[in-house]
């Protein structure tokens, strides 16, 4: 499976549970540290926390295990690291104060809808 349809995903999951401003950042050309950042946003710590273990849960049935996770205990900001995919997944306050929509700015602005309108592959 390559990074984006990895990407792609990890945004039908999202979706399904209903984050908020989901976005995804093409990073490659900038740095080695990743290809793609997943951005999404939830409404409180419970659905952050929500949002994270559904991604865990969902690709760990495909035999997908993230690389770490970071933030759990905090709920206002949690990273899951996939390796070549990092998800983001914020309390909009902190995804407010921390930009990275505007730090990450030269990189490529994916657009979702390509992940959420194709046929087939259920998430």
């Amino acid at each position: 499976m390559t990074s984006k349809e990895l990407a792609g995903k990890i945004v039908k999951i999202l979706d399904s549970k209903k984050a908020l401003d989901i976005r995804v950042i093409g990073i490659s050309d900038l740095t080695i540290i990743a290809d793609y950042f997943v951005l999404a946003t939830g409404t409180s710590n419970t659905q952050v926390k929500a949002l994270a273990d559904e991604v865990e849960y969902q690709l760990k049935q495909q035999d997908i295990m993230p690389n770490r996770m970071e933030g759990y205990n905090s709920s206002s900001w949690i990273l899951v690291d996939y390796g070549n995919v990092v998800v983001h997944i914020f309390q909009k306050d902190t995804r407010d104060f921390y930009s990275l929509e505007r730090l990450w700015a030269d990189g490529e602005q994916i657009d979702i809808n390509e992940f959420l309108t194709s046929e087939g592959d259920n998430a």
